[in-house]
């Protein structure tokens, strides 16, 4: 049985907070580039090459590159043969996420209650933590650091069966449009089919850890991720909803089985800030 130390969880933790606010992904940084030689809009073009020299200021000087630094999303995989000793998992990831924010300088937007009071707790935690068993005996860490804004224009919905391949193209189409430029596009559109209400929802948060381009192991899916793409760009929201082609930089598709009687669809929304890291240990 391999160990693994929880104060080695907690550092990794705190880098990859740090990390993810101060380092574009070359992914992103590939798709700003290649949408700056699609883009027909001026106005989107001057957007886009102001994105990315901001993605370079944040990674050069070391500052976030939005000012919100969002919330801490983790989802942690642990190998069946490796235990976690000298402290909880969850207390571990946490005291990363503490440290991160403030050794990074990083905005501390959690309150402590949804509704009644809403207190900032000062250090950006609790994270939002998903932790599943699997094979192996290692430990894979997955953070984003989701930002209120496209967060706040991400939907769900209950379809029904019969309201098919059609309806679930025109609810993500209209989650795009009703988002408008709140959620500060050129974004990255993560969405999950199937499951539970709970469980796509889930899906649609974690497909976002896909790399631009890469597409659904499914060829139905991935060939709907292409459509979309195609049509989500025809909305001509574009680059902070300055007008233009570039509304979505990719679509990621989750699917998993579901009940009979159900069709339930979510769509989490993805700024052009995409701050994803990843690390095994």
């Amino acid at each position: 049985m391999r160990e693994v130390r929880a104060e080695f969880i907690t550092a990794k933790v705190a880098e990859m907070c740090i990390s993810a606010n101060y380092d574009l992904g070359t992914d992103m940084m590939d798709a700003f580039r290649h949408a700056l030689n699609t883009e027909v809009s001026e106005t989107g073009k001057d957007v886009l090459e102001a994105l990315i020299e901001n993605a370079v200021i944040a990674k050069t000087e070391r500052v976030p590159m939005c000012q919100d630094t969002g919330v801490v999303v983790v989802f942690v995989e642990v190998g069946q043969d490796c235990r976690i000793v000298g402290g909880d998992l969850y207390d571990a990831i946490n005291e990363g996420v503490r440290r991160g924010y403030k050794e990074g300088y990083l905005r501390n937007s959690i309150v402590d209650n949804p509704i009644f009071g809403r207190k900032n707790t000062d250090d950006n935690t609790p994270a939002v933590i998903y932790a599943e068993l699997v094979p192996g005996d290692q430990v894979k860490i997955r953070l984003t650091a989701k930002g209120g804004g496209s967060e706040n224009m991400s939907r769900l919905q209950m379809l029904k069966p019969a309201d098919g391949l059609d309806g679930v193209k025109q609810f993500i189409l209209e989650t795009v449009r009703l988002a408008g430029p709140n959620a500060c596009p050129p974004l990255v559109v993560g969405v999950g089919i199937g499951g539970s209400f709970d469980k796509c929802a889930y899906l649609a948060k974690k497909s976002l850890f896909r790399p631009i381009g890469v597409r659904s192991t499914d060829p139905q899916a991935a060939a709907l991720e292409e459509e979309l793409i195609r049509e989500i760009n025809k909305l001509g929201i574009g680059p902070q909803g300055m007008g233009g082609r570039t509304t979505a930089l990719d679509v990621k598709i989750e699917l998993f089985p579901c009940h009979i009687a159900s069709l339930p669809v979510a769509v989490n929304l993805n700024c052009h800030a995409s701050r994803h890291q990843e690390v095994v240990i």
